[in-house]
């Protein structure tokens, strides 16, 4: 049993780091904050969350030692609701599979871009891009008459 709390732990915590960099983060935070609310922590965990959130959006891109310490904060606080029996296998198994189809929700959702043109004017289109097909142009030639 204590190898299936701590694979589930570590699973829960691992999801829970990844979705605080996401659009998805308030969702995540609320569904964990509420199995820790059950558990009598929830104050605390929502400050706690938010803190963790924080530190990892201040730190580098590349800092997997960050991101590796709020994830071992997060697996030891889910065990030991396990352990203590707060929240059972199947409370802490719903977050999971709950916080996995953020995961999969974010990485499938389009993120939005947006451009600015300065610097000039521009008498027609302006196409930023990485790959165009099949685009046609019609202009008009002010020096050829219109056909009605």
């Amino acid at each position: 049993m204590e190898t299936e709390f701590a694979a589930l732990a570590a699973s829960g915590a691992t999801t829970l780091v990844s979705l605080m960099v996401t659009d998805s983060w308030t969702q995540a935070r609320e569904l964990v904050g509420r199995l820790f609310s059950r558990a009598g922590a929830g104050g605390t965990t929502f400050a706690d969350l938010d803190a963790a959130r924080a530190t990892l959006l201040a730190t580098d891109v590349g800092d997997a030692q960050a991101a590796r310490e709020i994830t071992d904060r997060w697996h030891a606080d889910l065990y030991r609701l396990l352990q203590t029996a707060s929240v059972t296998r199947d409370d802490l198994h719903d977050v999971l599979t709950s916080l996995q189809q953020l995961v999969n929700t974010s990485a499938a959702r389009p993120v939005p871009v947006h451009n600015a043109i300065n610097g000039g004017v521009q008498h027609g289109p302006v196409i930023q891009s990485g790959r165009i097909t099949g685009l046609t142009f019609h202009v008009h030639d002010p020096g050829l008459p219109v056909q009605d």
